[in-house]
């Protein structure tokens, strides 16, 4: 078998990295928009150092992204052009609600969003059909719209209820998604209500806005705050599905592998660890219930979570209805000091001897995709759907915008090929395939413009310079062949 006629191809983005048009249509001010580019940005993301307000000494360069708020029209007819099935987006929570503890959304934030569903029904978005009712479809088609609803936060939430620690944000989150899944039913269909929810542990105020005091116990603050998003997704999945019945609704991690450095049975220990410490929310989110050595971590770092009775139950009714995840590179443990560590990404890695790595130190491990799908697939036996996938690289393009970018078709290439051998031979249940970033967009880990994912080229450099732009790549070109082909013609 190999990919599924209804199989989802597409792209994805998010509200922080791309939209821009942070003080237009009665936006609030968001977590992720005073995150500075440079030396501070790293401490800030940690929330060692707050920082709730912009100041005139550093640069923010989510305020404008790639101003998808003033081009998305071009961006979705060049989405449609590559022949998406899928657009994965994100919902900027503060443009709805723009303190987050309003009684009524804003209707100007709503309206941009209208706009942009409405930009890809005009291209063929059938977003009522289900998923085997494809048909043929004309080149540049879409079946439908996937949001993920990032958990960033809203600042004045912060400074009024210490985000996410407060269990008040899980009615304020419950006010958002009624809204959210009222206001778009018929229209998007699948949903994701935490965008890689593990990174709470790693990037802490950039996942959720959490800021330290000193002499905070961080690990209670980060487990609080995760229990916290837990029980409003548990109760997103609730209200999903009574509001529409056809709505599936998912969890997501920033997944990979953790891999044992060596056959040492502590190395091998520790990898598990590792591989534990990022599937605990899933394991919640998929299984209803906090597994055993979650309760016996807790116990052993007395960890005190506030956990009802009610919060179990709604937990255990009302569980995800798949599982997507994010995958760029595996990672490797090690229980030796000595051996080398790699920075790349949020967590930190033993350098994987076997494996090449990119410019940012990303391993690129194209078999550790299909060692991913098959954990997470033997451990949740529910669809999968990859969501974030991609090569950020430095791109040279020519007098023309044009960038021809083997280096990244070949990253694609080799991560469909263990996807389809994933489906083919191992019998994963695999959805769909939204590359990152579809277009160049602001790099979440570092600000930068010059780390580039898309197909598609942004005139933007680092300093914020350049027209703006849109300029289709080779893999642009490429892409679009295999979507067309159904993943049949990937050379």
């Amino acid at each position: 078998m190999s990919f599924p006629k209804e199989f989802l191809w597409g792209g994805a983005t998010a509200a922080n990295q791309c939209e821009g048009g942070y003080q237009e249509g009665n936006r609030g001010l968001a977590n992720v928009d005073v995150i500075p580019a440079g030396k501070d940005r790293m401490d800030i993301c940690l929330g060692k150092k707050q920082m709730l307000e912009p100041d005139k000494e550093h640069d923010y360069p989510a305020m404008q992204g790639i101003d998808m708020y003033h081009h998305y029209k071009e961006d979705i007819a060049m989405f449609a052009e590559m022949g998406f099935k899928v657009f994965r987006l994100s919902i900027a929570w503060s443009r709805i609600f723009p303190k987050g503890d309003e009684l009524e959304p804003n209707e100007e934030g709503l309206k941009f969003y209208d706009d942009i569903f409405k930009e890809c029904l005009k291209y063929g978005i059938v977003p009522t059909d289900l998923l085997g009712n494809m048909g043929d479809g004309a080149a540049g088609m879409f079946e439908t719209s996937m949001v993920a609803i990032l958990v960033a936060s809203i600042c004045a939430l912060i400074k009024e209820y210490g985000g996410w620690k407060n269990r008040k944000l899980i009615d304020f989150y419950e006010r958002l998604v009624r809204v959210l899944f009222t206001r778009y039913k018929g229209i998007v269909k699948y949903w994701i209500t935490f965008n890689e929810i593990n990174m709470i542990l790693h990037l802490p105020f950039m996942a959720a806005g959490l800021v330290f005091e000193e002499g905070e116990n961080q690990k209670q603050a980060k487990y609080q705050a995760a229990h916290n998003e837990l029980v409003a997704s548990a109760m997103a999945v609730r209200i999903g599905h009574e509001i529409d019945k056809d709505n599936q609704i998912g969890c997501m991690l920033a997944a990979g592998k953790t891999y044992a450095y060596s056959c040492d049975p502590k190395d091998v220990f520790k990898a598990m660890e590792k591989d534990r410490e990022n599937y605990l929310f899933i394991d919640v989110q998929a299984r209803g219930e906090y597994p055993a050595y979650a309760k016996k971590m807790f116990e052993k770092e007395q960890i005190k979570i506030d956990i009802t009775d009610a919060d179990e139950k709604l937990l255990k009714e009302n569980t995800a209805d798949f599982v997507s995840f994010s995958y760029y590179s595996s990672r490797c443990a090690s229980t030796d000091p000595e051996i080398d560590t790699t920075a790349g990404n949020a967590f930190a890695t033993v350098r994987n001897p076997y494996l090449k790595a990119s410019e940012w130190g990303w391993q690129i491990d194209p078999l550790g995709l299909r060692i991913t799908m098959n954990e997470l697939y033997d451990r949740y036996q529910k669809p999968l759907f990859i969501v974030e996938n991609g090569l950020g690289a430095v791109d040279e393009p020519d007098e023309n915008g044009y960038v021809e970018d083997d280096y990244r078709i070949e990253y694609h290439r080799e991560h469909i090929k263990a996807m389809k051998a994933a489906i083919e031979e191992d019998g994963v249940e695999l959805m769909g395939y939204t590359s990152w970033g579809c277009i160049d967009l602001v790099s979440a880990s570092t600000g930068e413009m010059k780390k580039r994912y898309g197909f598609i080229y942004v005139d933007k450099d680092d300093e914020g310079n350049g027209t703006l732009k849109r300029t289709p790549k080779k893999s642009f070109y490429w892409y679009k062949k295999v979507i067309a082909s159904n993943g049949e013609e990937i050379e």
